[in-house]
């Protein structure tokens, strides 16, 4: 889906468009990654889910940032072109930061894998005994650098972040980070979800100004968990792509072929999960 404006970038879901006057149009699409690939079948709605999801979410945390002197990218989710209405945001231009801020209040994933050979991610040392699922004692800032399309993210050390933005910066970047997950957290588990973990990424305004940019807080982004169920030692079940990822795990797909079509209850599956969470979160029926 594209529209009449200049074509600045095009990511692994989003394209994003020279909306002028220092403004950019962000058009998440129904493209799914996993492994670093783009998936041939798309996931009916995943667009829209992403969009309306993070525009909710900036709301929420607005207080969070202004305590922190910081704001967020959106400008507006109703004055965007009626051809990607429901799916587009216009946002502030801004120079954004080489950084993925990644938050986790659980252990899952990479994570679980480098502390089972570490007994750490990173620099970040985690007490001994945990397993697949365990809440952490605090949250802890694992960030990784921000790859481009089909390449692979990597875990950073935050010397790497010091080095990358400044020792200052670095700071204000992982005490922000914390303070919007700890406060997502809390607002996600009030609806019966855990939030295990997520991703930021932040930019500079023309006027110095730390701004909270992307996404937030999607199931691209993040990994939801019903808070019913939780059960540390295995994987979680979850409102986000991780079922993607364990369909194609099992799938036989050795991750450097092109990936396989996904079947469509798989497509139906994953749809499910996005607009679950999605209506979970916001306490609002998707449509």
């Amino acid at each position: 889906m594209t529209v009449d404006l200049p074509l600045v970038a095009r990511g692994k879901v989003r394209e994003i468009y020279d909306a002028g006057d220092d403004r950019l149009l962000l058009v998440a699409s129904d493209r799914i990654s996993a492994y670093d690939h783009v998936l041939p079948t798309p996931i009916p709605d995943k667009g829209r889910v992403l969009t309306q999801l993070s525009v909710w979410w900036f709301e929420q945390l607005t207080p969070v940032l202004e305590q922190f002197g910081a704001s967020h990218h959106l400008v507006s989710a109703v004055d965007v072109p009626a051809e990607v209405a429901g799916r587009a945001m216009l946002v502030r231009r801004l120079d954004m930061l080489p950084v993925e801020c990644v938050a986790r209040g659980y252990l899952s994933g990479s994570g679980t894998v480098e502390y089972s050979r570490t007994g750490s991610i990173r620099d970040v040392a985690l007490p001994a005994g945990l397993v697949e699922g365990s809440e952490l004692p605090v949250p802890v800032f694992t960030p990784s650098t921000k790859a481009e399309v089909g390449e692979h993210d990597e875990a950073i050390d935050f010397s790497a972040v010091q080095g990358a933005v400044g020792a200052g910066r670095a700071a204000e970047l992982r005490e922000l980070t914390l303070a919007l997950y700890s406060r997502a957290a809390e607002i996600a588990l009030g609806a019966g979800i855990i939030l295990a973990d997520t991703k930021f990424e932040f930019g500079i305004s023309p006027e110095g100004g730390l701004v909270l940019g992307d996404e937030v807080l999607t199931p691209d982004s993040s990994r939801f968990w019903p808070a019913a169920t939780w059960e540390p030692g295995a994987v979680q079940p979850s409102y986000d792509k991780q079922y993607v990822r364990d369909w194609l795990t099992s799938s036989g797909w050795d991750r450097a072929s092109p990936p396989p079509e996904l079947p469509s209850a798989v497509v139906e599956a994953t749809r499910d999960r996005y607009v679950t969470a999605y209506e979970q979160l916001t306490g609002r029926r998707f449509g």
